[in-house]
């Protein structure tokens, strides 16, 4: 079938779509695009997801007030682009995200002087329904370790890699962009502290236990030294042609390990650092503590991110209730 609406399913190519705006439009996207990656230093996945929305946006605009330009969009424009959103089938998530995508355009187009007012403020924020997440319980986390290390007791230097980032991705909860960004000169073995640099390139202290230590022990001396192709490679984590080691990668490989335990949801890297979290949550951390290990900008991310069992309500209940 030719022409009509695209078959249900597939995206509109983001750089036919930026392509086909405007001038003004356009330049308003790359200078957005400018803003977004040199002053907010989002990484490109961010970058990407930002540019689509708003992308998306402009050229709702363009469609309604043609070649009147960024000062053309106001309240109603944006309303009337996320009805059409929510008419397309859109999630509550998805219209969630598209809003704050369109927030942050209007108000770096106002600071920039393309609108004369920031509308962006006035756009009500669909409400989501959060579904809590799967997580590993600490019995699963123990067996996943033990499955991921499978191979390295033969002295295998890809087992070695897997087995120390498997142990450092449940030990610290980071991400697996900070994981794969981690140096060697990241690893302070003697605090057993990682030096991370997270979203916006913020710096912060992850602290690690003994397992992870002893994992990393193994591929820095055993494993290391037999992928690393060039003297001055500084990434911690390697590939097999010694290169830096990619997310694909690692998403792999946790599958992999958390796939061989029975009974246990699949996940991927970022349900092992909910795990993680939720883990440090039921053993007595507090948000804030959780918080700083997790990179959170805010403590609401936080209390979003990570869950209490119904068993550590009970037992926090059976403490100090005075009828419990």
């Amino acid at each position: 079938m030719t022409g009509g609406r695209p078959a249900r399913g597939r995206r509109p190519d983001l750089k036919q779509v930026r392509a086909g705006l405007p001038s003004e439009l356009g330049a308003a996207v790359d200078d957005f695009e400018r803003h977004l990656t040199a002053e907010r230093g989002l990484s490109a996945h961010t970058v990407r997801g930002y540019l689509a929305d708003v992308v998306s946006l402009l050229s709702h605009l363009s469609g309604l007030a043609g070649d009147a330009g960024v000062r053309a969009l106001d309240v109603s424009v944006l309303r009337e682009w996320l009805s059409t959103q929510h008419a397309a089938g859109a999630s509550r998530s998805t219209l969630a995200r598209r809003t704050a995508s369109a927030r942050a355009f209007t108000g770096w187009a106002f600071r920039a002087g393309l609108l004369p007012g920031d509308p962006g403020p006035r756009l009500s924020v669909p409400s989501q329904r959060r579904a809590l997440p799967a997580v590993l319980r600490a019995d699963q986390a123990d067996d996943a370790m033990r499955a991921s290390g499978s191979g390295a007791e033969q002295g295998d230097p890809v087992a070695l890699r897997d087995h120390a980032m498997v142990e450092v991705l449940y030990a610290t909860g980071v991400r697996v962009a900070e994981l794969c960004g981690l140096d060697v000169d990241d690893v302070d073995r003697e605090r057993r502290v990682l030096r991370v640099i997270g979203k916006g390139d913020k710096e912060r202290a992850v602290p690690y236990g003994a397992p992870a230590d002893e994992a990393l022990g193994r591929w820095l001396s055993a494993g290391r030294p037999k992928l690393v192709r060039e003297p001055a490679n500084a990434a911690l984590f390697l590939g097999v042609r010694g290169g830096r080691l990619n997310p694909r990668a690692v998403r792999r490989t946790v599958h992999d390990a958390v796939g061989a335990v029975d009974g246990a949801p699949d996940l991927g890297p970022h349900g092992l650092r909910h795990s993680a979290a939720t883990q440090l949550l039921e053993g007595g951390a507090d948000l804030r503590s959780v918080q700083e290990l997790l990179g959170h900008a805010t403590l609401a991310t936080t209390q979003l991110y990570t869950h209490v069992t119904v068993e550590r309500l009970k037992a926090i209940h059976d403490r100090t209730h005075p009828r419990s």
